[in-house]
Formats: structure tokens, sequence, C-alpha cells
């Protein structure tokens, strides 16, 4: 057994989305909600050679895969997003309340009072004091990136101090992301200002860490902040996979069909409707489509063929044909008459007898065979002439009716009409007349010795021994 594999690969990719990007793995930031959809198709051809027949196997599998994204939020991840408690951290600080925090309302504010230049634990330079807060994620179970935003109201009364607010992501204790932005920098009499920033990142992320630092140069009033607020922003990833798988079998066999079955099978397959129903093969027979016959539609039809041969029919012409004997039929008879010896008289005067002879010349007769011969051999010349364009246009009209339905009602029923046309005789269509036999009656009023009585009359005159011996 010879088996013979064939390995057809073909890729197709289709995408359907409402979006531009298409949240590729480790991608970072928010994807666009909406629906991807690929479709791949892989062909595996298998041939099997059986020796009596090949076997072909197609085997198509489709998988297609559907992904839904969306993008939920954690909400405020902070413990204590309003600054009522101190975060802790490094260096000075202290918690004013009322009127010290002025325009951060009269409720509790964080203040940074240290003046160090140092760098934090975060990794920020000129730092003075920070506020760290360190926040669990993970049962958010954020695996396929996002965005981290946040907002906090600020209040910097001298112009030459600064503050500023970093996040670091992590993936246990993998740094995912981080990112530093500085709220007031040293030389801008910012005042009051409300701030909101945000930091991309991929992947999963399951802790933040979140840290306000700053410097207060002067020692005078240093910068006040209130209502931090962290909010995680991810994209959720359903992907649905399925997989169609068809398979189709096509067996070639070498040459172990009767001719007589494959003719079979190919009228079977042309003369009916197949449909494969849950497994079942339905066979509907394939109505002809059949105009009415009758004398008038084929006569139509010869004189539109009869048109076209007219203007092609070249002249007639004549030709004569000798015909040749080929056997040389002029018998001749000799038939040999035997005439009676003729009578000696004798003479008075005693003279020499002489023997009269007569000679009877042999005249051929000529026999019933000959004569018809001959006739035939001065009937030597005949006349063919060309087929008029009725009859070349009657043949083609016969010759167009397929082979398979040549005995078949209509194509007979056609050929006689075009016989009939040829011969001139359209009343043989007409209503056929009944002739009435008058005597019929008659006929059958008579009994067996009525219409038998001579024999019956005999058969009782004689025996049966005379019966038999007048066989004879």
């Amino acid at each position: 057994m010879v088996l013979k594999t064939l390995l057809l690969w073909l890729f197709l990719c289709f995408s359907y989305s409402s979006y531009a990007n298409t949240c590729l793995p480790n991608h970072e930031g928010l994807c666009d909600p909406g629906v991807i959809i690929t479709e791949d198709t892989q062909v595996d051809i298998t041939e099997e050679d059986k020796g009596t027949e090949i076997v072909t196997t197609t085997t198509t599998t489709v998988t297609t895969t559907e992904t839904t994204v969306t993008n939920e939020s954690s909400g405020n991840v902070l413990n204590l997003p309003d600054m009522a408690q101190d975060w802790g951290g490094e260096g000075p600080a202290s918690m004013p309340t009322g009127n010290a925090c002025y325009g951060l309302g009269a409720d509790r504010c964080a203040q940074i009072t240290g003046s160090g230049n140092t760098t934090s634990n975060m990794g920020v330079d000129g730092m003075g004091t920070t506020f760290i807060q360190t926040v669990d994620i993970s049962d958010l179970q954020i695996n396929n990136g996002g965005e981290v935003k946040y907002s906090i109201e600020v209040d910097k009364q001298d112009a030459e101090d600064r503050i500023y607010l970093h996040i670091t992501g992590l993936n246990g204790s993998n740094q995912v992301f981080n990112g530093t932005d500085i709220l007031s920098e040293t030389g801008v009499a910012s005042g009051y200002q409300s701030y909101n920033g945000s930091f991309d990142f991929g992947g999963v992320l399951n802790k933040l860490t979140i840290e306000v630092g700053g410097r207060d140069i002067n020692l005078a009033i240093g910068p006040l902040f209130d209502d931090v607020s962290v909010n995680v922003f991810y994209n959720v990833i359903n992907t649905i996979v399925t997989q169609h798988i068809t398979s189709i079998e096509e067996i070639y066999y070498l040459n172990i069909f009767d001719p007589t079955e494959i003719e079979f099978i190919e009228e079977v397959f042309e003369y009916n409707d197949i449909n494969f129903d849950d497994g079942e093969i339905d066979f509907t027979p394939i109505e002809p489509e059949t105009d009415d016959i009758s004398y008038e539609t084929v006569e139509l039809e010869i004189q539109e063929f009869e048109i076209d041969f007219e203007i092609d029919l070249p002249e007639p012409e004549i030709v004569t044909v000798q015909a040749e004997t080929e056997l040389e039929l002029e018998l001749e008879i000799e038939m040999e008459m035997e005439l009676p010896e003729p009578e000696v008289e004798e003479i008075s005067n005693e003279q020499p007898e002489e023997e009269t002879t007569e000679t009877v010349e042999e005249t051929p007769v000529k026999t019933e065979e000959v004569e018809q011969e001959e006739v035939k051999q001065e009937e030597t010349k005949e006349t063919v002439k060309e087929p008029s364009a009725k009859e070349k246009a009657a043949t083609k009209i016969v010759k167009k009716i397929d082979d398979k339905a040549r005995y078949d009602d209509a194509a007979q029923i056609k050929t006689l009409i075009v016989m009939q046309i040829l011969g001139d005789t359209k009343s043989f269509f007409d209503t056929q007349s009944i002739i009435q036999d008058n005597n019929i009656n008659e006929y059958l009023d008579k009994s067996l010795e009525d219409q038998f009585g001579v024999l019956f009359q005999t058969a009782q005159n004689q025996t049966m021994e005379d019966l038999i011996n007048g066989q004879y």
C-alpha cells in the first residue's frame, strides 16, 4: 500500500473591529472596546493508493477566534484618599486643618515641611518630605494592561517650593511601570490647583505604590495637598475559539466498472436531481422540457431550415451513370437438329444415284434469362438528382434528435410527422372515418351448421375409416 500525504496550509485571517488598535499581547494602555474576529483555515490533503482505488481525503479545519475587549474600572484604590490620616513616609510633615489648609477646605489636609534635597525611596530627586501608600489590587485580576489615572488637589502658597506625584506598578516583585509628574516646580506661583494625569502599563498588574513628595525651601508655608484619587482602568479580554472540521473523501476506482454500468450511472446522474439529506440519498427525476409537437410546428421548423438551404443550394446537376455489365450474358445455345434421311427415288433411265444432303444451320436460341438481361443492358442510364432543400431540412431535424431520446414518444412522433410532410400526406393525421360493416349482424346470426353445412353433411355420411382413407 502506497501512502502519499500532501499537506496544504492555507492561512486566511480576517479581522472585524470597530477600533484601530487590535490590543495585541503586551499592549500598553487601554484598548478600544470592541470585537476582534480572526479566522484560520487549514487544509490537509491525504492520498492513499489501495491498488484497486485511490482514496483522496480532504480535511478542512476552520478555526474562528472571537475576542471581545471591554474596559473595567477599579475605582479609587487608596485606603486614605482624603488625608484624614498621615500615610507615613520620609522627612518632616504636618496635618493642618481649617484655615491652615487655605483653598483645600476646612477639613484636614497634608503639608510638606521638609527642606532637604535628597532622592526618595521611589528614586525621585529634590525630595524633602514624602507621603507613601502601597495598595494590593491582585483581586482585580488585571492581566491585559491598562491605564492608571490619578487626581490630586494642591495649594502652594510659596512659589519657591515644589511638589510631585510618583506611582510605581508591580507584578509581584517585578516592576511593570513607574512614572513621576511634577505638579508644581520651583519658581511657579501656582496657588490652588487640581491636577490630573495617567500612566499606561501592559500585562499583569497586582500592586501599586503611590508617593506624594516635595520641598519647603523657605520653611514658611510648605505645599499642601488633599483628596488624592488613584483609579486603575484595565482591559478585560474574553476569547471564544470554535473549530469547524469538514472531511471530504473522494474515491477514484481503477477500471473496475463495466462500461455498461458506468453508462448507466452517468444516465442516473444526468436525468435525476440528487440530494443528500441526513445521510440519505434522494433521487428526483428531471422532467424533460418538451414543447407540444404537431404537424404545424414541425412543418414550420422545416420551412425555417429550408430557407437556409435554398440560399446555399447550388444548381442541380444531372449525373449520368453508365451501368456496366460484369458478366457478358450473351449466351448462345447451339442446338443440333437431326433431320430425317431423304428418300431415294428410282429413275427409270438408270442415272447414278445422287445423295441429296440438306444442311440445317443451327440457330442460337435466346432463353428468357438472356432476354431479361438484354433489357437491363438497355436501361443503362439513370438520372441522380440533388436532394431538395426540404429534404435537407428534414434530414437535419431528424439528426438533431438526441441519441438517448430517439426512441421516446416525442422523438418518434416528430420523426413520423417529418415523413408525412415529405410525403405530402397531411391527411394521415385527419380524423379517421369508421367503416360500417352492414353484414356483420347477418354473419353473427349464422350458426356453425349454417356456415359449415357442407362439412357437417359430409361428416355425417362418412365413417371414420372413410375419412382416414380420404387423406391418401
